[in-house]
């Protein structure tokens, strides 16, 4: 494969592509798409736990839901499946409503951070922190590639995402971002630990679903 045709492969994608998998209704289940919706979701809550046992700064929701759990005294699992529930309250105004990939998506990205952050080693070394944080992005971006193209519904972070493309028409990279930035600011105000690791997460995630996006419908389309 060419340099440009590599690129081309990468190029992002502006919107939510349909696939072989994507359901008809939030409740269109099959064995393969619900395999499909549930293996996003676990990657993409190992992949946030990457990013926290880099040690160099979590994840926006992960800075907020740290700040949460240490006002409240709950544990990051808690505190994450609790933020997700109250998210879908911003649903309201933008029309979305829950589906089955929703309600799997509060469980069992919170179970995945938990089984993350318990097995991976915390990194001491800077350069292998970047390394865990770059990876974790990486892996988020494809773990929601995969999820929200199976039509399941949206969990409550990504609901806002594609509420807010739809409701504007502004590219979905572009509203990732913003939320990803406005959530950093409201946990560093609670004082979550924020660091290189937010910065690269806040700035990066938007392009790495937008690729991800791109890569899963140009191989679905052949």
């Amino acid at each position: 494969m060419s340099t440009n045709a590599f690129m081309e492969f990468l190029r992002p994608h502006k919107t939510v592509p349909r696939t072989p998998w994507t359901a008809t209704s939030k409740w269109d289940l099959s064995m393969a798409r619900v395999l499909i919706l549930w293996f996003g979701l676990f990657i993409f809550g190992l992949g946030d736990a990457l990013v926290i046992q880099g040690n160099i700064g979590n994840g926006p929701w992960s800075v907020l839901a740290q700040g949460v759990s240490q006002h409240l005294h709950v544990s990051m699992g808690w505190s994450t499946l609790g933020i997700s529930a109250l998210v879908l309250f911003g649903w309201i105004p933008l029309r979305e409503k829950p589906g089955f990939g929703t309600i799997s998506n509060i469980l069992i990205i919170a179970l995945a951070i938990q089984l993350g952050t318990t097995y991976f080693p915390l990194q001491h070394n800077y350069i292998s922190g970047i390394i865990f944080s770059l990876i974790g992005i990486g892996m988020v971006g494809l773990a929601s590639s995969l999820y929200i193209t199976c039509g399941l519904g949206p969990g409550p972070r990504d609901g806002l995402m594609t509420g807010i493309h739809n409701q504007t028409g502004i590219r979905v990279g572009r509203v990732r971002m913003i939320i990803e930035g406005s959530v950093f600011l409201l946990g560093w105000a609670l004082g979550g630990t924020v660091g290189l690791g937010t910065l690269l997460f806040a700035l990066l995630i938007g392009q790495s679903i937008a690729i991800f996006l791109g890569v899963v419908s140009r191989l679905t389309s052949r």
